[in-house]
């Protein structure tokens, strides 16, 4: 439901300025860049060109994006959930797959974290277990790394 104020027409210079502003709060992979910017483009923009221009400058990077993704998520996800982030987004699979080997050096680490943020305590019992892997594996953890971790001695 709009308010009934016109719209203010946007040309190149506003277009490249509302990128400019997007990419500096934080970083943005092209396809979600391009997406956000489609809404405000005049008639005959080539935004293509205009992402192009902001790669060759190093202002848009696909590899800078992935790289943050998969550091602020892997504090709570598992690699499974990041992908799919990562594939949401936009990025290509060998993106992905660099990405997720960064998440798998975490993997273990993250685990541990999201397991004691919810549990601290290991089953007392089949249903309590099933649970734990249940909320595990909705955060992206694979079944043998979640079965795995909850064998160790450790989490007893």
């Amino acid at each position: 439901m709009g308010w009934g104020f016109p719209v203010p027409a946007v040309d190149g210079a506003s277009l490249r300025a509302r990128a400019l502003r997007l990419l500096a709060r934080r970083e943005h992979s092209r396809a979600e860049l391009k997406r956000k910017l489609a809404p405000h483009a005049p008639e005959g923009t080539d935004l293509d060109a205009l992402l192009d221009d902001f790669a060759r400058r190093g202002w848009l990077s696909e590899e800078r994006f992935v790289e943050q993704a998969v550091r602020t998520q892997a504090r709570r996800y598992g690699p499974l959930r990041i992908a799919h982030h990562l594939r949401e987004k936009g990025i290509d699979e060998a993106g992905i797959e660099k990405g997720l080997a960064q998440a798998r050096a975490q993997e273990g680490e993250a685990l541990a974290s999201a397991w004691r943020s919810r549990f601290g305590r290991a089953p007392a019992s089949d249903q309590e277990k099933a649970k734990q892997v249940r909320f595990l594996q909705q955060r992206g953890f694979p079944l043998e790394a979640v079965l795995r971790f909850l064998r160790a001695p450790d989490v007893r």
